[in-house]
This record gives structure tokens, sequence and C-alpha cells, in this order.
């Protein structure tokens, strides 16, 4: 059995949110959430946010057991790009890339 939370379209490039993911896959969730908590990142405030929707969906719509939960898989997806101008020198206009993320987080109970 297994809980799955999903945040779609969050405003950060999904490069930064991945160093973020990569420091908790595999962890347990206790272990996760401090590892998070002292992460200085955006990112790491929003998935945490992510891991802590994980948690309240394998309690509740499941009835698994906290203190056995770990991450099974956590993975960025990237989302749509919002392409915006901004003004440069001499009139011309240089392209910026607004990037979007899609995280995913999937906890798994421990067996025995």
């Amino acid at each position: 059995m297994y809980a799955k939370a999903v945040a779609k379209y969050v405003r950060i490039a999904p490069r930064k949110a991945r160093q973020v993911i990569d420091l908790i896959r595999g962890k347990k969730v206790s272990d996760a959430q401090t590892i998070l908590k002292f992460t200085p990142r955006f990112s790491a405030e929003v998935i945490g946010k992510v891991l802590n929707s994980a948690i309240a969906n394998a309690e509740n719509n499941h009835q698994l057991n906290r203190e056995r939960l770990y991450i099974s898989e956590a993975y960025v997806d990237q989302g749509p790009t919002m392409k915006r101008y901004m003004p440069r020198a001499q009139g011309r206009a240089s392209l910026i890339h607004k990037r979007t993320s899609h995280i995913t987080i999937v906890l798994a109970e421990k067996e025995g």
C-alpha cells in the first residue's frame, strides 16, 4: 500500500527543486522532515508541504502507520514555462524563462 501527493505548477525551476528532493529520497518520513526543516532553500518549504500532504493521505485515506512510512519515490518533473520579455539596451528585448515544476512524493510502509 502506498500514499501519494502531487503539487503542480509550482513556480520554482525543476533543477533547483531536484537538488532538495535528492536529499530526502529513500529516507524515513521523520528524517526527511528534519532535513527539510534545516535546508535553507525555498524549494525545501514547498517540498515539506507536499510531504506533509502525503503523510496525511497515508494516515487518513489508507490507515498506514506514520512510524513505518518511508519515501519510496520522490521526483520533480518540468511543468510549462512562462515566457516573458525584458527590455535591454538599444531597444532590444531578451527572453526570460520562468520555469514551473510538478513535485511528486510517494510514501510506502516498511515491512516488518
